[in-house]
């Protein structure tokens, strides 16, 4: 074969293999319009899943801590009167309002149970007294309204319901303290015991307004009106403020036109002099 055709032939088997590698390079890098491709699926491998936070809960309380249940409380609590009739308490006193308090009842023929603060009682001897001598029934709602009695020891919370009934007897001597109530409801075994075993049954209530609170008047009269039934205790405070005695002037006709209204009759057993 002549010299030039020899190479001439050998050019064009260079050419050819250069083109060959360069087809076999792979696609070209993506331009703004072409499309990425969607990532590879491994067989046996799967994408990380986000779990959605959850509170861890709470642990549970131990055998040993106390058992509180507010308005219920634990057995031997009592969230009823026994009958049809609906029994008004008033607590946190005696206070500035207790007078209008019973000035209201003795008007419309009502009898009702008075849980007092041991702290405040010899100041307002006059007051316990006069609920003694008008057939209100008394009630014990600890020394000083210490909301945190049943975290207390069984010694000091017997001391604190021994020392409310020692100021109420001090100003009214032979004066029957049937009923306990637990500051702001927090109720416990302990409590419910030891009440018990100094005369007095624990009483929860059926009704409460939160007048304590401050909610207005209409307010405490609409939830009174609308809640009581039957066998019911209504929870109302004359240490709460006028608004207390002003809703009074509504609830009492209301209430006495429906229903027969008592104090809370003594326990057998109840806390004697």
């Amino acid at each position: 074969m002549p010299l030039r055709r020899l190479t001439v032939f050998g050019l064009l088997i260079l050419a050819l293999t250069l083109g060959g590698s360069r087809g076999n390079s792979g696609p070209p890098a993506p331009g703004l319009d072409t499309p990425v491709a969607a990532r590879p699926v491994v067989a046996g491998h799967q994408e990380p899943t986000v779990q959605p936070s959850v509170p861890s809960p709470m642990p549970s309380p131990s055998a040993s801590s106390p058992v509180v249940m507010t308005g219920d409380g634990p057995v031997g609590t009592v969230r009823k009167t026994g009958s049809d009739a609906v029994a008004l308490t008033f607590d946190d006193g005696p206070w500035d309002d207790t007078p209008a308090v019973l000035d209201l009842l003795a008007k419309h023929h009502v009898k009702a149970t008075f849980c007092m603060v041991g702290r405040q009682v010899a100041a307002r001897a006059d007051m316990v007294r006069r609920m003694v001598a008008e057939g209100h029934t008394l009630c014990n709602h600890s020394w000083s309204h210490d909301e945190m009695l049943r975290t207390r020891t069984p010694e000091q919370i017997r001391s604190d319901m021994q020392r409310t009934n020692d100021a109420i007897r001090a100003v009214a001597p032979g004066a029957v303290i049937g009923y306990f109530r637990a500051p702001g409801g927090n109720w416990s075994p302990d409590i419910v015991s030891i009440a018990a075993g100094l005369g007095m049954t624990s009483i929860s209530w059926t009704v409460d307004p939160r007048d304590w609170s401050g909610p207005g008047v209409q307010s405490i009269v609409n939830t009174v009106l609308t809640k009581t039934r039957p066998g019911g205790i209504v929870l109302l405070h004359d240490g709460a403020g006028p608004q207390t005695v002003a809703a009074l002037r509504t609830i009492l006709p209301d209430l006495t036109g429906r229903f027969t209204l008592i104090a809370l009759p003594a326990p057998a057993g109840a806390a004697q002099p």
